[in-house]
């Protein structure tokens, strides 16, 4: 399948005919056209980065065959659109727009103890791919790339590094990257590079860059 970085968490995953969007939030420049290309549009949780409310909220009133999956704290304010909207939690699995989806994880990583806790999950796509969200959750499943996020109130670097090594993906793609300047996440791939703390290099993706994944 093919993967498309838009800004921040978002990237489009595409095959065949079918496309499907995860995270388009308030940060991703383009949301409106990757939505639009979209089947399907998974979201991780509610925050706004990833997860536009009113976007959503007008792309399923003007497509009926638009599906949108996430928590339940995201997916039950459309609870008249029962049919557009499906709540997954940890332990699901679904066929969505062609694509093998499974769910795991169920908390946002803490940002302060503060602060209340937020529904996350992550989404291993075809078996091969996984977003997950905000957190440093490793799925119990053999994982190829892994979309690590770099940047964020939650985020450490060495939580990140120990992540990587705890899910042992074959390759490494960054998102979740504005709040560092290029300088910032060229350090973070020095971090995440064989000879230093990784043994799978960080890949940097400029938005509205495809890969084969």
């Amino acid at each position: 399948m093919q993967l498309t970085k838009h800004t921040h968490a978002c990237v489009t995953l595409a095959k065949d005919e079918a496309r499907i969007v995860i995270d388009p939030g308030m940060f991703t420049a383009g949301a409106a056209q990757a939505v639009a290309a979209a089947d399907a549009v998974l979201i991780t949780h509610e925050h706004p980065d990833h997860f536009d409310e009113q976007l959503l909220a007008q792309a399923l009133q003007d497509r009926p065959e638009l599906r949108v999956y996430g928590p339940a704290a995201v997916v039950d304010r459309w609870s008249a659109r029962r049919g557009q909207v499906t709540a997954v939690a940890a332990g699901d699995a679904a066929v969505v727009a062609g694509f093998d989806i499974a769910v795991f994880g169920d908390t946002h990583a803490i940002v302060h103890r503060d602060l209340p806790d937020v529904p996350n999950v992550g989404y291993l796509v075809e078996g091969r791919l996984y977003h997950p969200g905000d957190a440093y959750h490793a799925p119990d499943a053999a994982v190829e790339t892994l979309l690590l996020p770099t940047s964020g109130p939650w985020t450490k670097a060495g939580e990140a590094v120990d992540y990587v090594r705890e899910v042992k993906p074959k390759r490494l793609i960054q998102i979740h990257e504005l709040m560092l300047s290029l300088i910032g996440q060229q350090s973070m791939g020095q971090f995440l590079s064989p000879g230093m703390l990784s043994e799978v290099p960080l890949t940097i993706m400029p938005a509205g860059e495809t890969t084969e994944v």
